[in-house]
């Protein structure tokens, strides 16, 4: 069955009330054939429906009055709290070193934070038109906010001089309004990743330093951490508590590696206790996840888990090959892509060559008729005048 007739069927089918890749298996049944190129094509367009339907955001608005008397710098929201970070704009009203207002997402007060934290955000900027919504300025971006990069922007949002002039609508009886936007991922494996990232204790600098200072118990898991999953901790094999949704993940691979609990024997407990969730948090997410859930986003918050499970000294050359596979699936969906948008150009091209095609022949009809207008023109002119019969 060809992509194009497959795809005519898959368009009956609304994102969001049905999976298309439910009318597949039906597809299937009926002893339609389809084909890995033509699967490929159709779970990279599940997998962005999907993305979209996963999507939400909330919304935060800042308003600020007697703007034109500001006469700092620089400017701070009051914190605000989205998917259980604190956050805050940062503006400057004067330009940050240019002649427009710079904008900037912060990450709120960042000193209470653990070693190494991390969060990757999806967000957007607005300055708020009073008098025509239509016109509403906004930015958005994708950041990795961390120790070195704690807020994120846009310097050139729009000309001072532009921001100022009242006929714009940007400045309203003197007063400016900034909204942020930051996304939120409404499935579970999504959220179970984030907080696993949220939680970990490596440093951004150096993991394996924060590795050592949390075997010293120099610097210790803040409560906090644990305080913000809603999972439930229970106890692994006598060795730690763990997230209750890894231990099965743990107690199976511990069964078939027993290196994994005797290269532990020496550490502290805490220790232990990093270590088995770091590899809990990897082992979570190669069983949850789908091919086509790794996306920019799943890729890159695997890294970060495989990176950080690097530093706590397991031998993990039985499971590295299958990290490897799904941080390279990603090439995988993007070929997938690729070769739907190639057979899409060949579809548009044999049309532009048909229409083409019918034009043609109709050109070749009006040349006949043309020709044969001349003729009989030609032949009038070379009749003899004549003068009638006597």
């Amino acid at each position: 069955m060809g992509i194009a007739k497959v795809e005519s069927f898959v368009l009956l089918f609304p994102a969001g009330a049905h999976s298309r890749l439910f009318l597949i298996n039906c597809l299937r049944l009926l002893n339609l054939k389809v084909s890995h190129s033509e699967m490929a094509v159709l779970e990279v367009d599940e997998m962005e429906n999907q993305k979209t339907r996963d999507k939400t955001f909330e919304k935060f608005t800042w308003t600020i009055q007697n703007f034109s008397k500001l006469s700092c710098e620089e400017l701070y929201s009051e914190n605000f709290f989205i998917c259980g970070h604190s956050w805050r704009i940062i503006i400057f009203p004067k330009g940050n070193d240019v002649d427009f207002l710079s904008i900037y997402l912060d990450a709120g007060d960042v000193s209470k934070l653990p070693c190494g934290w991390r969060r990757f955000t999806e967000f957007k900027l607005a300055l708020i038109n009073q008098v025509n919504g239509k016109m509403t300025i906004t930015k958005d971006d994708v950041h990795h906010f961390n120790a070195r990069e704690v807020d994120w922007g846009f310097p050139y949002l729009i000309p001072l001089a532009e921001l100022h002039d009242s006929s714009k609508g940007f400045i309203v009886k003197d007063t400016c309004i900034i909204e942020a936007e930051i996304f939120v991922d409404k499935s579970e494996n999504e959220k179970q990743v984030d907080k696993a990232v949220t939680k970990i204790d490596v440093s951004a600098d150096s993991p394996q330093v924060c590795a050592e200072r949390i075997e010293s118990g120099d610097n210790p898991l803040h409560k906090e951490m644990y305080s913000a999953s809603c999972c439930e901790l229970i106890d692994f094999r006598g060795l730690a508590k763990i997230e209750k949704g890894f231990v099965p993940l743990l107690d199976e691979v511990c069964s078939r590696h027993p290196s994994l609990v005797e290269c532990l024997q020496k550490r502290t407990r805490k220790f232990i206790e990093w270590a088995f969730t770091a590899l809990g948090r990897v082992l979570h997410f190669l069983k949850t996840k789908k091919v086509k859930d790794m996306n920019d986003d799943a890729c890159k918050h695997l890294q970060i888990l495989w990176e950080e499970l690097e530093t706590c000294r397991f031998d993990l050359t039985w499971l590295e090959p299958h990290v490897q596979s799904a941080l390279g699936t990603k090439s995988y969906m993007e070929r997938a892509a690729l070769v739907k948008k190639g057979k899409l150009n060949v579809e548009a091209l044999k049309m532009e060559k048909k229409r083409l095609k019918e034009k043609m022949a109709s050109i070749e009809v009006d040349i006949e008729i043309a020709v044969k207008d001349l003729v009989e023109v030609v032949e009038s002119l070379d009749a003899e005048l004549g003068y009638g019969e006597l």
